[in-house]
């Protein structure tokens, strides 16, 4: 390089063009792949806290506050650092958006076989999943530009699952002993025996398998859950269930 500057004086040489037919300072690659690329290497990390902050935001802030489920909180957490790492090194390849789309539909087909994902956790996945392919291949969007999309994401998430503007009605299936009061026409009589035997605030009571011959019968109530908590057994009625 030094060589060809002093033949042709006044000409300017372009680094990249020199690096691709071989030039360049010598022991700062490897087989054409650079040791250290520092605009690259800034625009990497920069992204990946800013995403790694807002996925982490939305775990802590609105899911765990709620089901307080320490498993999904570090599946989400390494969903969000995993993906964004593959589709931010695969853009840097020129990665197009097919392939990413294709990636995204992998991981949205991805079903746990110990545990059937309930439709919340599966709902918090998918925006961590969106969240991190957006920062992802979002190389030439601007700072701010990125920023609004997620503050957007956030505050529609603390509108619908952060405050009271949507109330959440959970429901539990009970094995009801007192099947006299599963008759029509009594059900003023079942609803308030559950309320008195559970102490919770039922809204809503539903009669589904009667067994005769124990005398029981499967009673689905719907009630307001105490300080917004989520109860992950409230359907489980096989005993099989707890131990999975």
């Amino acid at each position: 390089m030094l060589l060809l500057q002093s033949l042709l004086p006044g000409q300017e040489f372009d680094d990249e063009i020199a690096r691709e037919f071989g030039g360049g300072a010598p022991g700062m690659d490897f087989l054409g792949v650079p040791f250290i690329d520092p605009q690259s290497l800034w625009t990497t990390l920069i992204r990946f806290m800013f995403n790694f902050l807002v996925c982490w935001a939305i775990i802590h802030f609105f899911y765990y506050r709620k089901a307080n489920r320490k498993d999904y909180y570090f599946t989400f957490i390494m969903f969000a650092v995993v993906i964004f790492l593959i589709i931010s090194l695969m853009e840097n390849m020129k990665m197009n958006i097919a392939y990413a789309l294709g990636l995204f539909a992998i991981f949205g087909m991805i079903r746990y076989r110990t545990e059937t994902i309930k439709i919340r956790e599966m709902t918090y996945l998918f925006v961590v999943m969106g969240l991190s392919i957006v920062n992802g291949m979002a190389l030439s969007t601007s700072y701010l530009e990125l920023l609004l999309v997620n503050l957007l994401v956030v505050l529609i998430i603390w509108l619908l699952d952060g405050t009271k503007m949507l109330k959440h009605t959970a429901t539990k299936i009970i094995l009801y002993d007192r099947i006299e009061n599963t008759k029509h026409g009594r059900e003023d009589n079942l609803k308030a025996d559950l309320v008195e035997r559970t102490g919770l605030n039922i809204s809503k009571v539903e009669v589904g398998h009667i067994d005769y011959l124990r005398d029981v019968a499967f009673v689905k109530v719907y009630y307001e859950p105490i300080d917004g908590e989520v109860n992950t057994i409230d359907t489980i009625t096989k005993l099989k269930n707890f131990e999975e």
